[in-house]
């Protein structure tokens, strides 16, 4: 390690590590509630049922319509009021780690500053607490940048200067965490909207704008999540 043959590794210390868990334990929770609602769309696909006048999907007006709807036939009337039953136990869940979330981190520095930031909120700064941990075991921004795979792949040969996308090897709850943060801030933070409307204008594609966007101000967040800005 000393000249150079053998990376450094960071290792999250303890409060960090629980923090990371819950975090992920929430995440699963999530990723599980999006398959039950894909299981209840599927059935009434299935069945051809869509609700009568103005209603979104997944409102409480929607879902009283779902549970007294009688067009259902029997048996999948009873599958459906099962999915509805674990939509509800997952939501109550979820809530529930939020809590938790918000007791784990009420004094935590890092977390309180980034709350005060545009485009930020308690999902998005608990997962850049956990994922990243120590803004500071980096180097630069654009080495954190790196890790949270918003950097773009090199796909050039010869003359040919192209690229590919973002690099593969990353965290996919963080990135796209960063990529949401990203379509919030373009619309509602005047930098990153002129950032943004500046890319466009040059023929950049949406997904590319945004990528660049939120690769942008993870660089910016870097500098600003130092200990002495902490501190300050």
């Amino acid at each position: 390690m000393r000249v150079g043959y053998l990376p450094r590794v960071w290792l999250a210390p303890q409060e960090v590590r629980e923090l990371r868990r819950m975090v992920r334990f929430r995440q699963q929770l999530v990723n599980q509630r999006r398959a039950t609602k894909l299981r209840i769309r599927a059935l009434l696909r299935e069945h051809r049922i869509k609700c009568d006048g103005d209603c979104r999907a997944w409102t409480k007006g929607w879902l009283a319509w779902l549970e007294q709807n009688n067009q259902l036939p029997s048996n999948s009337r009873w599958i459906m009021d099962r999915q509805l039953a674990t939509l509800k136990r997952f939501n109550g869940e979820i809530k529930e780690v939020e809590r938790q979330l918000q007791q784990m981190t009420e004094k935590d520095a890092v977390i309180s500053k980034l709350l005060t930031y545009s485009g930020i909120g308690p999902i998005t700064a608990f997962t850049l607490r956990a994922e990243i941990g120590h803004f500071d075991r980096f180097q630069n921004g654009k080495q954190l940048a790196r890790f949270c795979g918003l950097s773009p792949q090199n796909a050039s040969s010869g003359d040919r200067q192209a690229d590919a996308g973002l690099i593969k090897a990353a965290n996919r709850q963080l990135r796209a965490v960063l990529i949401e943060a990203a379509q919030r801030l373009i619309h509602h933070d005047e930098r990153w909207t002129r950032m943004a409307q500046h890319l466009l204008a040059k023929g950049k594609r949406r997904n590319v704008v945004t990528a660049a966007v939120a690769n942008r101000w993870i660089r910016w967040l870097y500098h600003q999540m130092q200990p002495e800005q902490l501190a300050a």
